[in-house]
């Protein structure tokens, strides 16, 4: 793997440990290097790209972004702060182990999500298959690069916590860092972080708990998809209305 060292993805995984109840860390989800300055500016010690939000600002539906220009992307977004930054990268674009870790590395990021559905076939993996590529993924990056393995399970209709404990003993054997149950309800949140081998990545969504109170309940990562994304796009829509009546924006 082409890198600086690991130092920059032991200073993120350090981030997911010994973290208190109702303290999680939170990683905002940036679509561009302006954005990106914003969250740093503030004091995040880390930063996280969308694929939805990525895809939204790049013209493209969420799923359809070509790999080329999504790595471009967060290559930008990595230059512009000096934070850790962890990348979407959906089902990894059809490259091998080697190709993904060569790309994350030459865009910079020091993480990655890597999901366990399927795109052809939209349904989810075999997690055996899933754990095999996770495996060489981290075989190919060794210890530069975190590995937040999602687990589609509850938003492929599965509500059962045994289907997602499943994946997250196989994930984890495999070398993942963090498990990532995508939409998985709040109310489970506390039996299935106590049964899961490694800390938990939750959605924090506009309608749903805040990410203290997800904390509270197991979650020791934070992460908002493309929600930042469309809160600021409502944001300007709002901007737009008022210049388009005549007013200042």
């Amino acid at each position: 793997m082409t890198t600086t060292g690991t130092a920059p993805a032991a200073a993120l995984r350090a981030l997911h440990h010994d973290r208190r109840p109702g303290d999680p860390l939170i990683l905002p989800n940036v679509w561009d290097a302006a954005c990106a300055r914003v969250f740093a500016d503030a004091g995040f010690p880390a930063l996280a790209t969308p694929s939805a939000g990525l895809a939204a600002t790049l013209g493209y539906e969420d799923g359809a972004t070509p790999a080329d220009e999504m790595f471009a992307a967060i290559a930008r977004i990595v230059r512009a702060v000096d934070v850790p930054v962890t990348a979407d990268v959906e089902a990894g674009y059809g490259l091998s182990a080697k190709e993904l870790v060569g790309r994350l590395a030459e865009a910079g990021a020091v993480g990655c999500n890597l999901e366990d559905s399927d795109h052809a076939t939209g349904a989810l993996r075999d997690p055996r298959e899933q754990a095999d590529w996770l495996a060489a993924v981290r075989a190919e990056a060794g210890d530069a690069l975190v590995i937040n393995a999602r687990i589609d399970t509850f938003l492929r209709g599965d509500p059962g916590l045994d289907a997602a404990l499943e994946r997250a003993h196989h994930y984890a054997a495999a070398g993942a860092d963090c498990l990532y149950p995508i939409l998985a309800p709040p109310e489970v949140l506390p039996e299935l972080s106590a049964a899961a081998p490694l800390p938990l990545n939750a959605l924090a969504k506009a309608d749903g708990p805040a990410p203290h109170e997800l904390g509270a309940l197991g979650a020791r990562r934070i992460t908002f998809g493309g929600g930042l994304h469309r809160a600021a796009m409502t944001a300007l829509a709002g901007v737009a209305a008022r210049l388009r009546d005549g007013q200042h924006g």
